[in-house]
C-alpha cells in the first residue's frame, strides 16, 4: 500500500524495513530504491522504536498501519525525506494520534504539511477513525504551523505542549 500526492509517495513500514530503518544502513534505501538520505533516528523515537513501535507492528492480531512509520518519498528526488507514525488504532472515541518528523535537510520545503495531509486522506478512508490528534512543543512552531495549515484546532496547552484535534466529518467519510 502507498499513498500519493503531488510530490509524495507515503509507505507504511513493514517489520523487516522497520528493523533495516533502525539500522541506519541504508538497507532500507536499498530496498525501497531510493537514493540515501542524512536521516538520524532521534533518541525519542529510537526509544518508540525498540519499546513500541516494533512490538506492535510484530503483533497479527493488531492492524500495523496504525502503528508503524509510514516514511516520506519525494519523487523528484526519489528520496525519503521524513517519517509519521499513527500511535497505536483508533480509541473508543474514534481518535488516533500522529507523531511526525522531517529530515534536516529538508526541513522547511512543506513535505511535512503533505505528509499530514496524506494521512489525513487515508483516515478519512477508515470508518473507526473519527478525529485526529497530535501535541508540538510550544518553542516547536514549524510542527504547529504543520497542524495549523491541516486545519487542526487547539484543544488545550500545559506549560510546554500544545494539543492539537482534528475532527474528521462525516461528508468527508462518504
Amino acid at each position: 500500500m502507498i499513498l500519493e500526492t503531488k510530490r509524495l509517495l507515503i509507505k507504511p513500514l513493514t517489520y523487516e524495513q522497520l528493523a533495516k530503518y533502525t539500522a541506519c544502513d541504508n538497507s532500507l534505501e536499498e530496498e525501497l530504491n531510493v537514493k540515501p538520505s542524512l536521516r538520524t533516528i532521534s533518541t525519542e523515537l529510537r526509544e518508540a522504536l525498540e519499546e513500541s513501535i516494533l512490538l506492535n507492528v510484530a503483533d497479527q492480531s493488531k492492524n500495523y498501519l496504525y502503528y508503524t512509520l509510514w516514511t516520506a518519498i519525494a519523487k523528484d528526488e526519489n528520496r525519503m525525506v521524513g517519517d509519521l507514525c499513527i500511535i497505536g488504532e483508533p480509541n473508543a472515541e474514534g481518535e488516533i494520534e500522529i507523531g511526525y518528523g522531517t529530515y534536516e535537510e529538508f526541513q522547511g520545503m512543506g513535505y511535512m504539511t503533505e505528509i499530514v495531509a496524506g494521512i489525513i486522506s487515508w483516515a478519512n478512508t477508515q470508518p473507526l477513525v473519527k478525529s485526529i490528534i497530535a501535541s508540538t512543543e510550544k518553542t516547536n512552531e514549524a510542527s504547529f504551523r504543520v497542524l495549523e495549515k491541516n486545519n487542526f484546532i487547539k484543544i488545550n496547552e500545559t506549560d510546554v505542549t500544545i494539543n492539537w484535534m482534528l475532527k474528521l466529518t462525516s461528508e468527508s467519510k462518504a
